[in-house]
């Protein structure tokens, strides 16, 4: 069976397409409920994909402060659990992977916060690494140390295990995979635009992105058939090209996500 699985990013009416202010969210989890889904975080999702029923997966990416102030009242509201990725070394900073945008989305939250999010039992936090590099061009020992440091950062200070990975960008090879098994992790996600469906690693789990410009109807067809049309295809096909320019122009000193 298909698994449908949402990335959200901050909570707010700030923050072009990776934003969707409150009561929007409302609107769409409240229509996917209403439509028969049960809404859990990735890792119970993908525990009980042997149940029969209708679950959807729903995940929020790099750990922005509205995610507490807006956000979980929302899951609250409407029923909803869901997986957090939290990027551990921009916690009480800001996103500034984001350049320029960074200030739309609002400061990060705190270790203090992150850890209110997690006594909440309706989030599961997960990592989205140290610093929010595309590990697939990273050196190995910068790897190993976006992925073990960070995991290791989390456990330690949230007193639970963390189960899921959040590659940054969605970008991933077969090394960045296999330390992402290596370090224990039940499951890890990227991007992909399509359905998680039953033959596909649990290491490269695809999402859908909603976005400001869909209503509840729009998620729920979403929801059921991906996004439309080539897209998803495309984007798949060309990653081992595209990793090689983002790999030359790392070495040429400069930053290309």
């Amino acid at each position: 069976m298909t698994l449908p699985v949402l990335m959200y990013h901050s909570v707010s009416a700030g923050g072009g397409m990776l934003a969707v202010p409150p009561r929007l969210l409302a609107e769409q989890l409240s229509a996917l409920r209403d439509a028969g889904y049960e809404l859990v975080g990735l890792t119970e999702a993908l525990s009980r994909s042997d149940e029969g029923g209708r679950l959807l997966a729903v995940t929020f990416d790099d750990g922005y402060r509205n995610f507490l102030t807006a956000g979980l009242p929302v899951l609250r509201e409407t029923g909803t659990r869901a997986t957090l990725y939290a990027s551990t070394g921009h916690l009480g900073a800001h996103a500034d992977w984001l350049g320029a945008s960074a200030a739309d989305f609002g400061p990060m939250l705190t270790w203090n916060e992150l850890a209110e999010v997690a006594a909440s039992g309706i989030v599961e936090v997960g990592n989205h690494s140290l610093v929010h590099h595309p590990l697939d061009v990273l050196p190995p020992a910068q790897l190993r140390r976006e992925i073990l440091r960070s995991h290791d950062d989390l456990q330690q200070r949230l007193q639970r295990p963390v189960r899921s990975f959040a590659y940054p960008h969605g970008y991933h090879n077969r090394p960045v995979r296999d330390l992402v098994v290596a370090a224990g992790y039940d499951n890890a996600t990227e991007v992909g635009r399509r359905l998680h469906t039953p033959r596909e690693s649990r290491y490269a789990v695809p999402r859908l992105q909603p976005t400001p410009a869909h209503a509840g109807s729009d998620l729920i067809a979403l929801a059921s058939t991906g996004e439309p049309g080539l897209v998803p295809k495309v984007k798949q096909v060309a990653q081992p090209g595209w990793r090689l320019v983002r790999r030359a122009a790392r070495l040429a000193g400069k930053k290309l996500t």
